[in-house]
């Protein structure tokens, strides 16, 4: 082994209370390695078991097992005949920290003290570890900015924070300028700025993770959208051969739209994904500035820092974006499927410039709209807690006890509300049997859910649309406007959406009969989830039918 290698192994293995080798090493749980006797005759006596070299403090005192390796390592530097070889000075460089007690030549400090306002090499700190009058000191790694910890006008430590004028102050200036404001410890203040800033480090990486997920799906339904357009191309190509002639025209037009909106939906899930992304890199680096700013060593620093950060702006999509089972081109294999079967009617009369891309008539029967039933069920991270979901979560039953659901923060907290898991895009049809008071609505997944505000309410906001049902009366409700409704009184209402066409419509069934209520047209941005708002008396219940 050389020299220089056992001296860097002789400090690194050195107990820092008696300065010699580790006779019988202990790690204490700070990670900080003294002889088992030093460390036992430091504690003896105290209240508080403390670290001698970074203070932090133990309870209850800790127990005290022999490092193995630490002893294998002084065993060997034994067996060297080294041991006794006294390790070089070191002392201070240009860019380093200097002991302010060494005369001629300066070693290099290895602590700095706070409450000293001075800094130490290892040889002059060694009263601050066995006597009792420094044991409450604060020491820190080696500073140069120590004077900054010092009170310009008093000259003393600045141990207490005023929160009044958001500043480091001493116990002078607490008494003085800052007499009557609210005053703590900056040890105290930074440890709950420290709480504050683990927790907005917690928000931000759950954040990123969401985001990340968010990405991934967004991908997935970029490879769906493709992998649906590639079928729909090829179904289309089969039977459009069939056709030969007559169905030429036809096999390019149709091929042109189905390209052009694959197209379309991949650039707008293309161009979500690359805001997400720049949204996830600006989150990273919030996180690494803040993760920067945890690890500053002077309070006044950090609490100066701390106080000047810029407030996260919100993000512009919901928590989390959930993707459903995509149809988009099956309409495409759908009507050309008709096609084929009434191959002589259509040509002759009925097949104009319209085709299975364009917007399709709106079903104005029952029959019609059951094509596009879908079975939704209901997310138990939105329900208010006052619901019970059961029967496959398809149905909400308002209780007289809290249900005990984890908190999360897509869930309803003012309102008996619940929205679906599935996100609906395309065209889709469903029905819900109600039991008492009862809105029937869509919405995105980013409406409110915030406590104390009205338009958490569906059809309060203009991110939600609903109809009611009170009093045997229909309203339906959108941006908190509100338009009467006439209409049959059935307890089971049909809900209609085309989502590319911006068509919703609320229809009435008794048996077979679809009994139109009303009709919206608009533009979705973003895919809607079903949902329901089951007024709050006990018993009272909305369910989102499964048809046999």
């Amino acid at each position: 082994m050389a020299q220089g290698g056992v001296q860097l192994d002789r400090e690194t293995i050195s107990c820092s209370i008696c300065l010699d080798l580790l006779k019988d090493p202990v790690t204490i749980p700070c990670g900080h390695s003294y002889c088992m006797g030093c460390i036992n005759d430091h504690w003896d006596g105290e209240l508080i078991y403390s670290c001698p070299q970074c203070r932090k403090t133990f309870a209850p005192r800790p127990v005290l097992l022999k490092s193995t390796t630490l002893a294998a390592l002084v065993e060997e530097l034994k067996n060297t005949g080294l041991q006794s070889a006294p390790a070089g000075p070191r002392y201070a460089g240009p860019e380093e920290v200097a002991c302010d007690f060494c005369t001629v030549r300066k070693l290099r400090a290895f602590r700095s003290c706070l409450q000293c306002v001075a800094s130490y090499c290892d040889q002059h700190l060694q009263p601050h570890y066995v006597s009792a009058a420094f044991k409450k000191h604060k020491l820190m790694e080696p500073s140069k900015k120590l004077q900054e910890n010092i009170c310009p006008r008093h000259g003393e430590v600045m141990k207490l924070f005023c929160r009044t004028d958001q500043q480091c102050i001493c116990s002078l200036c607490s008494v003085d300028e800052h007499k009557d404001h609210d005053t703590v410890s900056a040890a105290a203040e930074r440890t709950e700025r420290q709480r504050e800033l683990g927790e907005s480090r917690q928000n931000l990486q759950q954040r990123i993770q969401d985001r990340e997920k968010d990405v991934k799906l967004l991908q997935e339904e970029a490879d769906t959208i493709n992998c649906s357009a590639d079928t729909a191309l090829e179904d289309s190509e089969e039977m459009i051969t069939q056709l030969i002639r007559l169905l030429e025209k036809r096999r390019s037009d149709v091929k042109q739209q189905v390209r052009s909106k694959q197209d379309r939906e991949v650039r707008r899930v293309r161009e979500i994904q690359e805001e997400l992304e720049q949204e996830i890199r600006d989150l990273k680096r919030r996180d690494a500035q803040l993760e920067l700013l945890s690890q500053a060593e002077e309070d006044h620093q950090f609490l100066h820092m701390y106080s000047s950060l810029p407030a996260l702006s919100a993000s512009k999509y919901s928590s989390s974006i959930n993707i459903c089972p995509l149809y988009y081109f099956k309409d495409v294999t759908a009507a050309l499927s008709e096609v084929r079967d009434k191959l002589q009617d259509i040509l002759r009369d009925k097949w104009t410039e319209e085709d299975a891309l364009l917007p399709q008539p709106e079903p104005k029967t029952r029959s019609g709209v059951l094509k596009y039933f879908r079975e939704i069920t209901l997310d138990p991270n939105t329900a208010n807690t006052w619901l019970l979901l059961s029967e496959g979560n398809r149905k909400a039953t308002v209780t007289s006890q809290n249900q005990l659901y984890p908190s999360h923060p897509d869930r309803f907290t003012d309102f008996t509300q619940v929205l679906s898991r599935e996100g609906l895009i395309g065209r889709c049809y469903w029905e819900v049997e109600h039991r008492g008071g009862v809105s029937i609505a869509v919405a995105y997944k980013n409406t409110s859910r915030a406590a104390g505000l009205n338009d958490s309410r569906f059809g309060h906001n203009d991110t939600s649309w609903a109809l009611e049902w009170y009093k045997k009366k229909y309203k339906f409700w959108y941006n908190n406007v509100k338009i009467p409704i006439s209409g049959p009184r059935p307890n089971r209402i049909g809900v209609y959406l085309d989502h590319g066409a911006g068509i919703l419509s609320f229809h009435s069934i008794i048996n077979d009969t679809m009994t139109l209520l009303h009709r919206v047209e608009t533009t979705f941005t973003q895919p809607l989830h079903a949902g329901v708002w089951v007024y709050y008396y006990s018993g009272k219940t909305a369910e989102f039918c499964k048809l046999r």
